[in-house]
């Protein structure tokens, strides 16, 4: 018996060329977007392609899309967008990206509430070096205690082994 299995037709993709940074497992890499739709992206990584089940971040320009790994053949790569991809902002956006700044000068994204002076930063380095002189001090000073009491336990157990044997 023929049993017709009725599917969602897929929907349209849009063919694109778009630069794009991609962040997967804490590093960053270039990426291109080749294709793109609302619930997803096929994109090229040239360096360092994530694999199967890997949870990405593709920025572009404004746009932070986030999504998981598919499928992964080489350096393509199939996402799926956790939420619906702005289709129309980030191709019109990629239509002028010869005029921005290239890929690899995106702006830095600070995660802190709120951003450490230069002070502060110069205060907790010297802290952290303070706390890392202490402990070494600390282990040089047990390290002498124990060679000290080593020095003075030897005669006096030659001494307590000859007045006892």
């Amino acid at each position: 018996m023929n049993a017709r299995v009725s599917q969602k037709p897929r929907e349209l993709r849009r063919r694109v060329n778009i630069r794009a940074r991609l962040r997967a497992k804490g590093s960053w890499t270039d990426a291109r977007i080749l294709n793109i739709s609302s619930r997803g992206l096929l994109i090229s990584a040239a360096a360092r392609s994530p694999v199967q089940g890997t949870t990405i971040e593709l920025w572009h320009g404004d746009h932070v899309i986030v999504g998981t790994v598919v499928w992964q053949e080489g350096a393509r790569v199939g996402v799926h967008s956790s939420a619906r991809v702005p289709v129309d902002d980030i191709v019109e956006l990629g239509d002028t990206s010869s005029l921005r700044a290239p890929a690899g000068e995106w702006p830095k994204v600070e995660r802190r509430k709120r951003p450490r002076s230069h002070d502060e930063s110069r205060l907790r380095g010297r802290a952290i070096e303070f706390a890392g002189v202490a402990f070494v001090a600390m282990l040089l000073a047990a390290g002498a205690t124990v060679l000290v009491q080593d020095a003075f336990a030897r005669p006096l157990n030659r001494i307590d082994a000859a007045l006892t044997g």
